[in-house]
């Protein structure tokens, strides 16, 4: 019986951390314009913070997930004929 992998829990975590961390940077940016008054200028400096934050996200797991793919031995047999 195969084991569970959550490694699709992972791949899903990564786009939802991307498109999140833009979102929150989008809206926060957005919302302190509407306060201060300041035109474009925090919702363009807090989407790119959001853009950012989120590929560094997005690195930080894939980094990761090399390490233990590195650190993982090989199980399969090539040579069998199953």
């Amino acid at each position: 019986m195969p084991r569970f992998n959550p490694r699709w829990v992972m791949f899903s975590s990564m786009g939802l951390e991307l498109g999140l961390s833009v979102i929150v940077g989008l809206l926060l940016g957005s919302s302190l314009d509407r306060f201060f008054g300041t035109g474009p200028w925090m919702l363009i400096i807090f989407t790119a913070s959001g853009i950012a934050a989120g590929y560094r996200s997005v690195y930080r797991l894939l980094k990761r997930l090399q390490q233990e793919d590195a650190a993982t031995p090989l199980t399969h047999d090539f040579d069998s004929k199953t």
